[in-house]
C-alpha cells in the first residue's frame, strides 16, 4: 500500500480521514513550507501561481488548530470573490463531514448578494470558522452581530486582487478588531509596493515563501496562437469554438463590455453560451456557477474575475478573444485548463499590435504553435516571426563572411573586387546550407 506522507505532519484523524478521501498522497510544495509555519503560530506571506493546493496549505493545519469545545470564532478566511469564498468554504466542509460526534467545527460563509438579516440571526451561535468576502464580514461586525475579538488567525487570499477591487480598507478594519497577537497569512501572486504598508502594519518578521513554477504554466497546456489578420474576431472565436467543440472552453476578455458583445454575438451565431463578469447581480453570479457547474453550457465568456481562483472542473480549452495587459494574467487565464493531470489548449488570437506582448511571453517560457483555421481545419504557420529570423539569420552571415574573407597583406589592383566575390560565394554557401537545415 502506497505510503501517505501526510502522515508526518501528525494531523487529526478526521484531516487524515478526508486527506484519504481526497486522494491526496504526498503534499505539494506550498503546503510542505507552510504547514510547519501554520502550526507553529507564525505569520506568512505565500507567493504561489494556481493549482498548487494553497488553499490545503491553510485549511488543514488550521482545521487542527481549532478547539472544538470552544464555540468562538478562532479563524477569519477572506477572498475577494464570492465564488471564491464560497469553494474554500466547500473545501472547508469536504474535512469537517469527517469530524468525530460530538467533536464537530462549526464554518460559515458570508457573501454579499446573500440575506444579511438571515445571517444575523443565525449568528445567536458563532461559528469557529469565518469564511468570507471582506464587505460582507465587516458589515456583520459592524452590526455586533459577529465576534472576530476571540480569533486568533486571519487569512487575506489573493491580496493583490482584493487591492485591485478596493476591499483592503474591509479587510483592515477586521483585523483591527482581531487581537494584537495575530498570526496573518496572506497569500497573493504578486507583492504591490500599494499593499506593503498594510503587510507592514500587521505582520512583524513574517516567514516568506515563494513557490517558484516549474513550469510558467502547466506541463500540459498546448498553447496556440492565430493571427486575426483584419478579419472579424467574433467570426474567428465562434469557428473556433466549433472546431475545438470541446467539452467545457472559456473565452477571455479584458472589459465586462466586451464579454457581453462576444457572449451575445456567439448566442446569435446559435451557441449555448454562460457568462461571468463583475456586472452580473449577486443571484443573477450564483444561478450562472450552479448552471456552469451543472454543465448547463459549454461556453462561458468571462473577464478576468474568473481567472484567479475559480475553480471550475473540465475546461479543455481557454480561448484568448485579447491578451491582458498584465502578462502575469496570460499565465492565470490559461491555467483553467489541464488542471488536476489533464491536458488542455489555450488558443490567443493575436494583433499585429500583441507581437511584443507574445515576444515576452516567449521569454517567460511559453512555447507558442502558430495556426491558422481555414475551412474548418487547423493548419500550421510555422514561426511566427519567419521575416525577422531570415533577416537575423541573413545578418549573421554577412558578419561572419567579413570576418572569415580578410584583407590581403599586399593588395594588388582589383583586391576589392576579388574580395567581394569570394564573400559573396561565402554567403552564397552558407544560406545553401541554412536551406538544407
Amino acid at each position: 500500500m502506497k505510503e501517505n506522507k501526510f502522515e508526518s505532519y501528525d494531523f487529526k484523524g478526521f484531516i487524515m480521514d478526508a486527506i484519504k478521501e481526497l486522494g491526496f498522497y504526498e503534499p505539494t510544495e506550498i503546503q510542505e513550507r507552510l504547514f510547519p509555519t501554520v502550526l507553529k503560530a507564525e505569520s506568512a506571506i505565500g507567493q504561489s501561481q494556481t493549482g498548487t493546493g494553497k488553499t490545503h496549505a491553510y485549511v488543514l493545519p488550521i482545521l487542527q488548530k481549532v478547539n472544538y469545545e470552544k464555540q468562538e470564532v478562532q479563524a477569519v478566511i477572506t477572498a475577494p470573490t464570492r465564488e471564491l469564498a464560497n469553494q474554500i468554504y466547500h473545501e472547508i466542509l469536504k474535512v469537517t463531514k469527517h469530524c468525530k460526534e460530538g467533536q464537530e467545527i462549526s464554518a460559515r460563509c458570508y457573501v454579499g448578494g446573500t440575506d444579511k438579516q438571515r445571517s444575523i440571526e443565525k449568528l445567536k451561535i458563532q461559528p469557529q470558522i469565518v469564511v468570507g468576502t471582506p464587505g460582507r464580514i465587516n458589515d456583520l461586525i459592524k452590526e455586533q452581530a459577529l465576534f472576530v475579538h476571540t480569533a486568533q488567525m486571519l487569512v487575506v487570499d489573493e491580496a493583490d486582487l482584493m487591492l485591485d477591487m478596493g476591499f483592503i480598507e474591509d479587510v483592515d478594519q477586521i483585523a483591527a478588531r482581531m487581537p494584537e497577537k495575530l498570526q496573518m497569512l496572506v497569500f497573493s501572486a504578486t507583492i504591490p509596493e500599494k499593499l506593503k504598508p498594510f503587510l507592514k502594519k500587521y505582520m512583524e518578521n513574517p516567514k516568506y515563501i515563494q513557490v517558484e513554477p516549474k513550469q510558467v504554466a502547466a506541463a500540459k497546456i498546448e498553447h496556440w496562437i492565430m493571427p486575426s489578420r483584419h478579419r472579424n474576431k467574433i467570426k474567428l472565436v465562434h469557428d473556433a469554438l466549433t472546431a475545438f467543440n470541446p467539452y467545457l472552453a472559456i473565452v477571455f476578455t479584458n472589459t465586462k463590455k466586451m464579454a457581453d458583445e462576444v457572449a451575445d454575438a456567439l448566442i446569435e451565431k446559435g451557441l449555448k453560451v454562460g457568462r461571468i463578469h463583475g456586472d452580473l447581480n449577486p443571484r443573477e453570479r450564483k444561478k450562472m456557477m450552479k448552471q456552469i457547474m451543472d454543465l448547463d453550457y459549454q461556453y462561458i465568456v468571462a473577464t478576468d474575475l474568473a481567472a484567479r481562483g475559480i475553480d471550475i472542473q473540465g475546461i479543455s480549452h481557454v480561448i484568448n478573444y485579447e491578451l491582458p495587459s498584465d502578462l502575469d494574467f496570460y499565465i492565470h487565464r490559461v491555467g483553467r485548463t489541464a488542471r488536476a493531470g489533464n491536458s488542455g489548449i489555450a488558443l490567443t488570437i493575436y494583433e499585429p499590435a500583441d507581437e511584443d506582448a507574445l515576444n515576452r511571453l516567449e521569454k517567460m517560457g511559453i512555447d507558442f504553435r502558430h495556426v491558422d483555421l481555414l475551412k474548418g481545419e487547423w493548419s500550421d504557420l510555422g514561426k511566427r516571426n519567419k521575416r525577422k529570423q531570415r533577416q537575423k539569420q541573413t545578418d549573421e552571415i554577412d558578419k561572419q563572411a567579413k570576418s572569415i574573407v580578410q584583407k590581403p597583406k599586399k593588395v594588388k589592383p582589383g583586391y576589392r573586387k576579388k574580395m567581394q566575390s569570394e564573400i559573396e560565394s561565402f554567403k552564397k554557401r552558407q544560406k545553401r546550407l541554412q536551406r538544407k537545415k
